[in-house]
């Protein structure tokens, strides 16, 4: 792999390292659909924060990646709030990790006091917890809202851990899905994370982004619905004009036209008129008479002589 140094590298950009062991498999296709998920879970995620703890909050994606488990394991601190999961037919097992320092927060607000920033690092009481797994659980519904586009579920919580080398929801090698959020209250921002196994992600993941199968009745009705479309665009009304060809003044010949003045236009008497729709010719036609109105009649086009 060249060096930052070598010619052609982007500048300050670092080299990073391959595993070919573990080729990158999450498309950008489907990165692109879990954000839109994850954002809308976001969304719903601030509105629960916010009425819980009667304070302003929120909650922003800040990154997607693909790790192992034991990568995102080593990511997190050694004492956490983490939530285990079962989201079938999705997944077996998924994690939701808020930091202890802001479950503790969040619990604070709830039984009406100001949010302290010094919050003790241990596991929640008995009446902590089931304030706190209350919240959670609000949170784990809307993610299957927001998932819902890629396959119904109904996440069932599995238990909580507050070490994370306790919570065996996968084998230290298999490939995961990490998601960092940003959760903000009041002004203080903390990093809640989810992590879901690729395996259990991957074919909902296609199959949401497959084209759905289209079938006769449908086919049919689209077939219908454009025939339809087509003859009310015949039906449509289009200002037409029939107008000679453009003759140019300059501005000395406008100003010293007096009324009684005759302007020669630059149209041949031979010549058709030119009907125009929008601005744009698009036939010639001769005038004439239809009864007591004018009229003009489509003629063809003469060829331009060079």
């Amino acid at each position: 792999m060249p060096s930052s140094d070598a010619p052609g590298a982007l500048a300050g950009a670092e080299p990073l390292p391959y595993d070919f062991r573990r080729p990158i498999q999450l498309s950008r296709e489907h990165s692109r659909m879990l954000q839109l998920t994850l954002d809308g879970f976001c969304r719903q995620a601030t509105t629960v924060f916010t009425s819980s703890l009667r304070t302003v909050c929120s909650v922003t994606l800040s990154s997607i990646e693909q790790r192992t488990y034991a990568e995102y394991i080593d990511s997190l601190d050694n004492s956490t709030y983490l939530t285990v999961f079962s989201a079938e037919p999705l997944f077996n097992q998924g994690v939701l990790e808020i930091p202890l320092v802001a479950i503790m927060t969040c619990v604070d607000h709830m039984l009406g006091g100001p949010g302290r920033l010094e919050q003790p690092q241990r596991p929640l009481t008995e009446i902590e917890g089931g304030v706190a797994g209350g919240m959670v659980e609000r949170l784990l519904g809307e993610m299957r809202y927001s998932m819902a586009t890629i396959v119904s579920f109904d996440p069932v919580v599995r238990g909580v851990e507050y070490s994370p080398q306790f919570a065996q929801v996968a084998g230290a090698s298999d490939v995961m899905v990490a998601a960092s959020l940003e959760l903000k209250i009041n002004d203080r921002t903390f990093r809640m994370t989810m992590c879901m196994p690729f395996s259990g992600l991957l074919p909902h993941l296609i199959r949401a982004a497959a084209p759905s199968p289209v079938s006769d009745r449908e086919r049919e009705q689209r077939a219908r619905s454009a025939a339809e479309l087509h003859d009310q665009f015949q039906r449509v009304p289009v200002d037409v004009a029939v107008r000679l060809r453009p003759t140019t003044l300059g501005p000395g010949d406008l100003a010293a036209l007096q009324p009684g003045d005759a302007i020669r236009l630059h149209h041949p008497a031979a010549a058709p008129l030119e009907v125009v729709a929008d601005g744009i010719s698009f036939a010639h036609a001769t005038a004439g008479t239809s009864g007591f109105r004018l009229a003009a009649l489509i003629v063809g086009t003469p060829k331009e002589t060079p």
